[in-house]
C-alpha cells in the first residue's frame, strides 16, 4: 500500500507518531493537516497506493516556487519531519462505497509493520446533531484508545479538555452508549478498529457547519499543537483570496503558514472583465 519516494516499500518510521485526517465534514481534519505539513516544511516521502479512494492528481499544494509548483499531488500521500518523529497521511479524495472497512484494515497494518507509536487522527462532526451535552462549553472534543488512556488522558486533564460524551444507543429502551460521530467519515471505525488490535489512537474532533471552515481549520491546528507542541509562533503567510477575517484568536492562528493552494480554496474569484 505505501511506495515510498524512492521506490522501496517501506521507510524507518519506528516510534514515530502518524498523523492523519479523516476526510469529514468541512474537510476540516484534511485543511489542519495542510497546515502543519506547510508550516513544520514536511517532505514527501512517499504515496499510498490504494483503490479505496477515488482517483485524482494535482500540482504541489505546497509549493514555493514556480519550480516545484508543477510537481504532482495524488490522493494520499506521506510526509515526514524525522526531527519531530512525525510522519503524516494527508488524504486528499473521497472514499469509494464499501472500501472503509478495508482501507481502515490495511492502514493498520502499515502502522503495525512500521512500529508508528501511535496514530492521531483530526476530524470533525455536524454541529447540529449534538446531544444537549455537548451544547455546553467548547466545540472542541477528543477520544482515546485504551492503549492511551492512562498517558495521554492525564495530559488531556492538565489542559483542561472534554472527551467526547457518549450518546444512547436506543433511548427509552436500553441503558446502552455509544459514541456518535455523524459526518465523522471513517473516525468511528477506524478507532473501533484501532481499539480492538490494541492500537495506540487519538482522535482530536471539531463540531462545526459545511461552510468557510478555515476558521474550524485554524481551530483544530492550534488545539492540536497545545498538546503537542509542533511549531512555535511564526509569521502567518496569507493569500489575499483567503479570508482570515474570521479567525477568533489571531495570536494562535499567526503560528500557521497557508498553503499557497489556500489562495483557490473557494473558486478563483469573478473575473474582472464581468465589470
Amino acid at each position: 500500500m505505501f511506495v515510498s519516494c524512492d521506490g522501496s516499500a517501506c521507510s524507518d518510521f519506528k516510534g514515530f507518531m502518524l498523523l492523519m485526517p479523516a476526510v469529514s465534514v468541512g474537510n476540516v481534519g484534511q485543511l489542519a493537516v495542510d497546515l502543519v505539513i506547510s508550516t513544520v516544511g514536511m517532505s514527501k516521502v512517499g504515496y499510498f497506493y490504494t483503490d479505496c479512494l477515488v482517483p485524482m492528481v494535482g500540482n504541489n499544494p505546497y509549493a514555493t516556487t514556480e519550480e516545484n509548483a508543477t510537481e504532482l499531488c495524488t490522493n494520499a500521500e506521506v510526509y515526514a519531519a524525522p526531527s519531530k518523529q512525525l510522519a503524516v497521511l494527508q488524504i486528499r479524495s473521497l472514499f469509494i462505497k464499501n472500501k472503509y472497512r478495508s482501507f481502515c484494515q490495511t492502514l493498520l497494518s502499515w502502522v503495525k509493520s512500521c512500529s508508528f507509536a501511535k496514530i492521531v487522527l483530526l476530524s470533525s462532526s455536524h454541529a447540529y446533531q449534538r446531544n444537549d451535552q455537548q451544547l455546553h462549553g467548547t466545540s472542541l472534543r477528543y477520544l482515546l484508545s485504551s492503549a492511551v488512556e492512562k498517558a495521554v488522558g492525564e495530559q488531556m486533564q492538565r489542559l483542561n479538555r472534554r472527551e467526547l460524551e457518549q450518546t444512547a444507543a436506543f433511548p427509552g429502551v436500553t441503558d446502552e452508549k455509544v459514541f456518535h460521530i455523524p459526518g465523522g467519515g471513517i473516525t468511528k471505525l477506524l478507532f473501533t478498529e484501532s481499539c480492538s488490535k490494541g492500537i495506540p489512537m487519538i482522535v482530536l474532533l471539531k463540531f462545526c457547519s459545511e461552510g468557510d471552515n478555515i476558521p474550524d481549520a485554524l481551530a483544530l491546528a492550534d488545539y492540536l499543537n497545545e498538546w503537542l507542541q509542533l511549531t512555535a509562533n511564526q509569521v502567518k503567510v496569507c493569500q489575499p483570496t483567503v479570508n482570515m477575517e474570521s479567525c477568533s484568536s489571531p495570536a494562535k492562528s499567526s503560528r500557521w503558514k497557508i498553503p499557497s493552494s489556500w489562495k483557490l480554496l473557494y473558486g478563483s474569484g469573478l473575473p474582472p472583465a464581468l465589470f
